[in-house]
């Protein structure tokens, strides 16, 4: 973090913003000002550029139209892949998972080009994946189960720079070898909603810490212990 106010970066919440997935922009500003720490969030619209000076950034699922729109956005304006290049932590859920791989394909056969932030690509499955989620992640700084809710047709293929975020306890995830997922570099990316960083305060600091550059110190919130503890028994 550059300056003294953590600079959270909601991409293009206009057309992607399916299931509130913007309120994951909204834990990251609260769980940083309950700790002392100036937050403010920086809303990115097709009308605007995408910076690459933000210090995290977060982007949610779409529809169809919605994610072409979105994926040409990205791809005029690269702001996001310098911020990911010098290491700024990015958050990307669902349809944004296939955005910022090298290619995801249409229901009816038509392959659409990514912006190659993950080495990813996705094809349609046989039949949606709807329903609750729960994963145990696989990445380091992460211990406690993950729970969502994943609404979508994709079939997410990882490549061999990227990894995956999980592994699938219940539900489909990317519906490829058992995994949910994809992280690479500060990119993180994921099929759960919820929003994921409600259901999964963990996940909210591992991204909180790399932005700051710092430890952080812990917060007792009982209510979100308790809806964790809920979500994650719908999931099993």
């Amino acid at each position: 973090m550059s300056e003294s106010t953590l600079r959270i970066g909601l991409v293009l919440p206009d057309v992607m913003g399916t299931y509130g997935d913007g309120g994951n922009a909204l834990i990251l500003r609260q769980r940083a000002r309950l700790r002392g720490i100036a937050a403010e969030i920086v809303e990115i619209t097709l009308d605007d550029e995408v910076p690459d000076s933000l210090d995290v950034y977060t982007l949610g699922g779409a529809e169809d139209y919605a994610q072409r729109l979105a994926t040409r956005h990205l791809q005029r304006y690269p702001g996001l892949q310098r911020a990911a290049d010098a290491g700024r932590p990015v958050l990307a859920i669902c349809a944004a998972v296939q955005i910022l791989g090298h290619w995801y394909e249409t229901a009816a056969g038509e392959r659409v080009p990514g912006i190659s932030m993950l080495d990813v690509t996705t094809s349609p499955r046989a039949e949606r994946a709807i329903g609750e989620l729960v994963t145990d992640p696989v990445i380091d700084g992460l211990s406690a189960p993950l729970s969502g809710f994943e609404n979508h047709r994709g079939a997410t293929s990882l490549g061999a720079a990227a990894a995956p975020l999980a592994r699938v306890r219940s539900g489909v995830g990317n519906g490829v070898d058992g995994v949910e997922g994809a992280v690479q570099g500060g990119v993180i990316s994921t099929y759960m909603h919820g929003p994921v960083l409600a259901r999964n305060p963990e996940l909210a600091d591992h991204l909180l810490a790399t932005a700051v550059g710092a430890g952080l110190s812990p917060l007792d919130l009982p209510q979100v212990e308790r809806l964790r503890t809920e979500r994650l028994a719908a999931g099993r």
